[in-house]
């Protein structure tokens, strides 16, 4: 597989972990980020893993960064390509080129608060219930097949940090284990229905994970 990241890499850090000791069965081929300073590329380097940069800067148009991002990625013959914490919008050309075979994680119990400033959100709205979703990517922004969300509560006197934090550690939780129903061949997607062991996934599964909380 191949990681794209724009920023710290702290979901690529737990992907890459649970590859090391045993949990996942797996190939990180490359971390490819539109950021040449994001420290996820020194956590890959570090890791012995390709790093490489592709900044929009260097190229005219949207059109023009995704294809040179596709030659980069294609470069690896990924089966699977996983979004962790990349923050640009692809050209439906290369959703496309990666459909059925490109995870995201969301930090939101999708379909609310897609997009952005998903923490500050939920807060203004008082919900009891924040946390992740992991979803295969298509051309509407955060709208792909649902496959598992991990809850996480919102605790009296939370914070945009605080709730972060707690959502981040469901992340790392969340994120690793679905990528090994891909890597065991127990989740697929094929015409973006998707199946896990055999059946149709008609709702995301619902993971809780007991250390989310402070």
């Amino acid at each position: 597989m191949v990681v794209l990241l724009s920023g710290s890499g702290t979901n690529f850090a737990a992907i890459a972990a649970a590859a090391a000791d045993g949990r996942l069965a797996i190939d990180i081929r490359a971390v490819v980020s539109d950021r040449p300073a994001a420290f996820g590329l020194e956590r890959a380097r570090a890791l012995g893993i390709p790093a490489i940069a592709v900044p929009p800067r260097e190229y005219p148009d949207r059109t023009a960064h995704d294809l040179a991002l596709i030659e980069r990625i294609d470069a690896h013959q990924p089966a699977l390509v996983v979004l962790a914490g990349y923050m640009r919008i692809f050209t439906p050309a290369f959703v496309e080129r990666y459909a059925d075979r490109m995870l995201n994680i969301h930090p939101s119990l999708l379909p609310a608060y897609t997009g952005l400033n998903t923490h500050r959100r939920a807060l203004e709205d008082a919900v009891q219930w924040h946390g992740c979703t992991v979803h295969y990517v298509t051309e509407e922004l955060d709208g792909g097949p649902l496959v598992a969300q991990a809850p996480v509560p919102v605790l009296p006197g939370d914070t945009e940090d605080t709730l972060a934090q707690r959502v981040h550690r469901a992340e790392h939780q969340l994120y690793p284990t679905v990528i090994d129903w891909v890597a065991s061949g127990r989740l697929r997607s094929v015409g973006h229905v998707v199946s896990l062991d055999g059946e149709p996934l008609v709702e995301p599964v619902r993971l809780e994970y007991a250390n989310v909380v402070d």
